[in-house]
């Protein structure tokens, strides 16, 4: 997911519009009765359709049938800590699997439930990691711990052969006509992963031998920003390699990023375009002030709302429950925030000590 798509989905639908939320186990014996679950949840969306009387017989058939349709694409066998479905009149589906354990429920609304979307989305850190070698470019979509091929776009990337006048062999390593087949093509490897970060923009970590990560300078110019590099060959190298073998060169990053960060708020407090502490953010980010949003990853605040101020109280979200209870008031804040057109930026638990764990720059 993108943060294109997550923002398509946040957009209304027509009424009925509905999400099924699941929490789900990555493997045995939990996940045994994951699927019964599921049939229990879908059937239950059957019920409340039906005992509408907004919903049209044939609308509520084809939300049914739509959330059927994305649960057969997931593989419960193999999923994450959550399962989120949403299904909309007209054949709308789609079907996620996040990693992080969602409240079980159906909501009927005139929009989808992408909370929990949005705080997978906006919690992992997310990166693209290019590698380069003479076989191929790819592009790999890294989220928190998972990193899978991004295919499509252009990638994989692989130059053509060369034929030496008919006699099957490539142009030999470093001869003229054999480095410009690898320029022009990693121009083009350049230009699909300029189009990409148009539609996503994240750290770029790009990966490959010295050779390769020159060519790819030379054609990037000045406009393609490189988060970090890891050097050598990786080729063939399983996704579990290639997590380790990234991990230093993010790690980096997000030190340098932290650092800008304190800075940025410093400079926002100097001239009075800054706010600190979830009561005082959160009143701002609704009013559509938030220019920019800074939130300790591991910051989750459960509250009650009070004559329109929160009363935070203790406990972790999911373990609170009752009508008036927000399981997790920042997450609300991020969401208000994105839907404003904000920026939301994470930092290591601690880092905004003196910001009582969430700031923000306002716009005015």
């Amino acid at each position: 997911m993108d943060a294109v798509t997550l923002a398509e989905l946040r957009k209304p639908r027509a009424y009925p519009a509905v999400s099924v939320l699941m929490p789900t186990h990555r493997a045995a014996p939990g996940n045994r009765q994951d699927p019964i679950r599921l049939r229990n949840l879908l059937a239950e969306v059957r019920r409340r359709l039906q005992g509408d009387p907004r919903v049209a017989p044939d609308a509520a058939d084809q939300v049914v049938r739509g959330l059927e349709r994305a649960a057969a694409e997931v593989d419960l066998r193999h999923a994450a800590d959550g399962l989120v479905l949403f299904a909309a009149p007209g054949g709308e589906r789609h079907a996620f699997t996040i990693g992080q354990p969602v409240d079980e429920r159906v909501v009927v609304d005139s929009g989808f439930a992408t909370r929990d979307l949005v705080a997978a989305y906006t919690r992992a850190p997310r990166y693209w990691l290019l590698t380069l070698s003479d076989q191929r470019a790819r592009l790999w979509d890294g989220q928190g711990e998972d990193l899978t091929e991004h295919t499509g776009d252009g990638f994989p990337a692989a130059p053509d052969p060369i034929d030496e006048a008919g006699s099957g062999r490539q142009s030999p390593r470093g001869a003229p006509a054999d480095g410009e087949r690898h320029r022009q093509v990693m121009r083009e490897v350049v230009a699909a992963v300029e189009r990409v970060m148009a539609r996503d923009r994240r750290p770029l970590i790009v990966a490959g031998v010295t050779r390769h990560q020159v060519f790819f300078d030379e054609m990037a110019g000045p406009h393609t920003t490189v988060a970090g590099r890891v050097d050598g060959s990786h080729e063939g190298a399983a996704p579990s390699a290639l997590i380790e073998a990234v991990r230093p060169a993010l790690a980096a990053y997000e030190d340098l990023r932290e650092v800008g960060v304190l800075a940025e708020l410093e400079a926002a407090r100097s001239i009075q375009r800054y706010a600190g502490g979830l009561c005082e953010v959160k009143r701002l980010v609704e009013e559509g002030r938030g220019e920019h949003l800074v939130v300790e990853r591991g910051y989750y605040a459960p509250a009650v709302p009070t004559d329109g101020e929160l009363m935070l109280v203790e406990g972790r979200p999911g373990l609170l429950k009752g009508a008036d209870v927000i399981d997790d008031a920042v997450d609300d804040v991020i969401e208000t925030a994105l839907e404003y057109g904000g920026e939301v930026t994470f930092v290591s638990d601690g880092f905004l000590v003196d910001h009582d764990r969430i700031a923000l720059v306002t716009r005015f």
